[in-house]
């Protein structure tokens, strides 16, 4: 008699702010039918909640309460892709009682993603299922995932970045300048890569990928190869 077993495929993608991390991250899901989790949301989420009460991001203390009590639920319709929520979610990550808080969450998400998700075509060399995780953020290869067997580093030049980032977010606010979103992002990037704890870097069995001239689809059809060989295991 056959043995049917379920084994997860974590794929985890790390990069720095716009990088077109998250875009793939949602091309890899969609295609392949794995879960998807944004682990940027959730600083986001308790960025966005502490500044709609007030509370300076800074705050350590209330910014850690907030985290332990957070969920996704909480930010149901709220704008959390603001420039505002942006630069909070950035010093709100640099707290170590945050990260600590959200780390479980990531992590059982990752070991036990929805079952409606589940890769629906089984792998070519055998008849076991294949279920499918995808997590992207700033330090999932590194500390929340560092066992995935596959890990990819997504990056692009920072004036790329800005400038995606700027089109993001200009039809909402048609005042705003490319050169301000540049400076923010470098402002990111040096908090991201500076701060003590799970800084932004990539993980030494990362593939790169840098989409500075790349399309999604380019981006995509690079990992796709990657993918299918550990399918193929």
């Amino acid at each position: 008699m056959t043995e049917h077993r379920t084994s997860s495929l974590i794929i985890a993608i790390d990069g720095p702010a716009a990088a077109g991390k998250g875009t793939l991250a949602r091309r890899i899901a969609q295609d392949y039918h794995f879960a998807y989790l944004d682990t940027g949301s959730l600083y986001r989420g308790v960025a966005w909640c502490l500044l709609s009460r007030g509370v300076d991001p800074e705050n350590k203390q209330q910014a850690e309460e907030c985290a332990r009590n957070f969920c996704l639920d909480d930010i149901e319709g709220a704008d959390i892709r603001t420039r505002t929520v942006g630069a909070a979610a950035s010093i709100v990550a640099a707290n170590d009682g945050v990260r600590a808080a959200l780390l479980d969450f990531q992590r059982n998400f990752a070991q036990h993603p929805p079952q409606n998700a589940s890769l629906r075509r089984a792998s070519a060399s055998s008849n076991m299922p294949v279920k499918g995780v995808v997590l992207d953020g700033r330090d999932i290869g590194t500390v929340v995932c560092p066992e995935a067997p596959l890990k990819l580093f997504v990056t692009a030049s920072a004036r790329t970045r800005a400038h995606r980032r700027w089109l993001e977010l200009v039809s909402h606010n048609p005042s705003l300048k490319e050169s301000d979103i540049f400076a923010d992002i470098e402002a990111r990037d040096a908090r991201d890569a500076g701060r003590a704890s799970a800084p932004l870097t990539q993980a030494e069995d990362a593939h790169l990928i840098d989409t500075t001239h790349l399309s999604i689809d380019a981006a995509f059809a690079a990992v796709q190869p990657l993918i299918d060989a550990l399918m193929m295991r």
